[in-house]
C-alpha cells in the first residue's frame, strides 16, 4: 500500500502555506542586499585589525600576551586586509567593465 505525501505536509508548522503563484516564488534576496554584505565585510576587517592592534599594545605594555598570539593576530589581520583589497580591485574592475559596455 502506497501513501501519498505532499510537500506541504513536510513544511515547517510555523511557515505560512503557499498556494498558486506564491508557491513558485524565486529565492528571496538577503536582508539588506549587497551594501549590507559589503558593510559586514568591512566591519569584519576592522575588527581583525583592531584586535591585532590591541594584542600589540598589550604585548608592548606587559608580557601577558604570548608572542605567538600577537604574530597570529597580525597575520590574520594582514590576510583580512589583503582579501578586502582584492575584493575592492575586482569590484572596481567590474564597474569599469560595466561602464565601457555599449548599450
Amino acid at each position: 500500500m502506497t501513501v501519498a505525501v505532499s510537500i506541504a505536509a513536510i513544511a515547517r508548522p510555523d511557515a505560512p502555506a503557499a498556494t498558486g503563484a506564491a508557491a513558485v516564488a524565486s529565492p528571496a534576496a538577503p536582508a539588506g542586499g549587497f551594501a549590507s554584505f559589503l558593510n559586514d565585510g568591512i566591519g569584519y576587517v576592522e575588527n581583525k585589525v583592531d584586535h591585532a592592534n590591541a594584542m600589540v599594545r598589550a604585548f608592548a605594555v606587559d608580557d601577558s600576551v604570548p608572542v605567538h598570539q600577537v604574530t597570529m593576530a597580525l597575520a590574520d589581520a594582514r590576510l583580512a586586509v589583503e582579501l578586502a583589497m582584492q575584493v575592492r580591485s575586482r569590484l572596481v574592475e567590474a564597474y569599469r567593465d560595466l561602464m565601457t559596455m555599449q548599450l
